[in-house]
């Protein structure tokens, strides 16, 4: 398992340290006992090896095997495993941007490789999911910037939310490539941050981080609204928005009306005993935007159908429906692949890994890293026939990534020579 992970790693992040090295620490130079790529990883194999609290480190990772596998991986020599609260010291200390341009540099790297490029939208574009979710919920405030659940004046709770976007593919890959903290700016403010007001700052980020990659936003039906439309216009993105009645009731409505005129647009494909109606209108005015409407509905036998309808300014045609319908389903993958398996995989997401608000963030950037890596080995082909036969499920990966490293020592030499020998990376594609 250990030599799955390292060809993971050296396949697509060859320069994980150099990344590492150019992290300006803030520690007090005379007193760092631990080099920061330490420390890094052993944040990043926290979650990895899916332990679920930060006080587990000092119990799994304390080994004569896990020390010298730990200085092979950051090729820097220790005596021991730091203590918990070392890592805290210097996730309380690091700027969460430093941690955040590492993940990027990591997706940049996919994209690069054209690892993801089977799974790009009509050929052309990469899905990119924008969705939020709960992070921490607590009794007492926990900061300055706790945003706050009040009923007839009275606090019920404090809370901490992010908005994540991701890259999500047809085969179950939900790829963490930007997050934007939703949190109020002081304590005393009469209006709190939300969701959409975390959208405009998260997509300045991405167009920043990633300005010449062909985008295509899957959005709920929260951003079905004209500066969202606005900005897609400017930077040059295409975007499929979950269409509902109550989001813009004037276009949905001239849809509706239009909708039995478009009668060349009516398509109904069976798929076994699965059956899909198609309808779509294009080019309905919303102020300076012409807009696409399409719409889904499927059938299964011995269950309630389903409808879905979907707002893009993709071009709809008969030769593409259904690839942009496939499109906007995925963006359920975000919360399935993503939010839902970061909670209840092993990853323990709702778990405050440090008191301090920074260190909060950092700790969750290092869980987005580890679970984009563990992504890789799950859905990759060095895998492909041990996840059921070797380990039983998905999450005995971990478990037996962690025996690995904690028992066995790595053999430097035949690593290097394994590594050297030429070896390609798929990712399973089970859609």
């Amino acid at each position: 398992m250990v030599k799955v992970f390292h060809k993971t790693m050296s396949h697509f992040f060859p320069s994980f340290l150099n990344w590492m090295r150019m992290i300006d620490d803030p520690r007090e130079k005379g007193k760092i006992e631990y080099p920061l790529a330490n420390l890094v990883w052993v944040g990043i194999l926290l979650f990895l090896m899916k332990l679920e609290s930060r006080r587990q480190i000092k119990y799994h990772f304390n080994t004569e095997e896990f020390i010298h596998n730990l200085t092979l991986l950051t090729k820097a020599d220790i005596e021991k495993i730091a203590h918990p609260d070392t890592l805290g010291y210097l996730l309380e200390r690091l700027p969460p941007e430093s941690i955040s341009k590492l993940r990027v540099k990591m997706a940049n790297r996919l994209i690069r490789m054209k690892s993801l490029e089977k799974f790009r939208l009509l050929g052309k574009y990469y899905l990119l999911a924008i969705d939020g979710t709960g992070h921490l919920v607590f009794k007492e405030r926990h900061c300055d910037h706790c945003l706050v659940q009040k009923k007839d004046g009275k606090v019920l709770y404090y809370y901490h939310n992010v908005l994540e976007a991701k890259l999500v593919t047809a085969n179950g890959l939900a790829i963490s490539v930007e997050t934007e903290f939703v949190e109020n700016p002081y304590k005393e403010i009469t209006k709190q941050d939300c969701e959409l007001k975390a959208f405009y700052r998260l997509v300045k980020n991405l167009k920043r981080d990633f300005p010449q990659l062909n985008i295509c936003l899957l959005l709920d039906g929260l951003y079905a609204a004209g500066p969202v439309f606005d900005i897609c216009k400017n930077y040059h993105w295409k975007y499929i928005i979950t269409f509902k009645e109550g989001a813009m009731s004037d276009v949905y409505a001239e849809y509706m009306n239009l909708k039995p005129l478009y009668k060349e647009t009516f398509k109904e494909i069976k798929k076994g005993e699965i059956r899909q109606k198609f309808n779509w209108v294009t080019d309905i005015a919303y102020q300076d935007h012409y807009l696409k409407v399409l719409e889904c509905n499927e059938s299964k036998p011995g269950k309630k159908n389903t409808r879905f309808v979907w707002l893009t300014n993709l071009e709809v045609n008969q030769d593409n429906f259904q690839q942009i319908a496939k499109g906007g389903r995925l963006r359920w993958k975000t919360e399935n692949e993503g939010f839902n398996t970061q909670k209840n995989g092993g990853y323990n997401l709702k778990h405050a890994y440090s008191k301090d608000e920074v260190a909060v963030k950092n700790f969750y950037l290092l869980l987005q890293i580890s679970h984009t890596i563990n992504q890789l080995m799950e859905k990759g082909s060095l895998l492909k026939d041990q996840i059921k036969e070797a380990f039983g499920c998905i999450r005995n990966v971990a478990r037996k990534l962690l025996e690995d490293l904690r028992t066995k020592f790595l053999d430097p030499d035949q690593l290097r020579k394994e590594l050297s020998t030429p070896f390609q990376i798929r990712f399973l594609d089970s859609s």
